[in-house]
């Protein structure tokens, strides 16, 4: 029977680039594979971009009335189900990512953050993280050279801990970064 699985990650800590790798691996072998990417997800509109500069086009650009499980399947004898920035699903879709798995057999890997700037978990996050069959954290170093474990929002070079959950783009200039806990804390993050 196929699974879920959830591999997340603090922000550069490789999730699209090994998405990518997984999907040439899966092509290198004549298996089919669909990728979804939500649409609120606009830097790189359909098509899932390494920091690397490697890409993968997306087959399903899903927003937040998609029926993942319907849309699968349009397509025919597929092998894996990969999904970029999984965090902005929803939890519903999830579970239909899941039926995907366990009632159509097809391999699912999701690829994404587990919470937010302001440490709060993201939906898709916390649906996956409660049904998920595999999970596997990406590491990825602060810039004190530890283990980050937390994402930061940047506006205008400067970190902010309040706001919106999705900020992707705008009239600021919104960047994000990794830091470890003690930075995190340090910069003004409540935990």
């Amino acid at each position: 029977m196929a699974k879920i699985h959830f591999k997340y990650g603090a922000m550069n800590s490789g999730k699209s680039d090994t998405l990518i790798k997984t999907a040439y691996n899966y092509k290198e072998r004549g298996l089919n594979i669909l990728v979804i990417k939500p649409l609120v997800d606009t830097k790189s509109e359909d098509t899932v971009v390494a920091r690397g500069g490697h890409e993968c086009k997306v087959d399903i650009l899903a927003d937040t009335t998609t029926d993942l499980s319907a849309e699968t399947k349009k397509f025919k004898n597929i092998a894996c189900i990969l999904v970029d920035e999984a965090q902005f699903l929803t939890e519903k879709q999830i579970s239909q990512l899941y039926q995907c798995a366990k009632i159509d057999n097809i391999s699912v890997i999701c690829f994404g953050l587990r919470a937010d700037f302001r440490a709060e978990m993201f939906p898709g996050s916390k649906r996956l993280f409660e049904i998920a069959d595999n999970i596997e954290k990406l590491p990825t170093m602060c810039f004190c050279g530890s283990q980050a474990e937390f994402n930061t929002r940047k506006i205008n070079g400067k970190y902010v801990f309040k706001g919106e959950q999705v900020a992707i783009d705008g009239d600021d200039k919104v960047t994000y970064d990794s830091l470890c806990g003690t930075c995190y804390i340090r910069e003004g993050g409540e935990i």
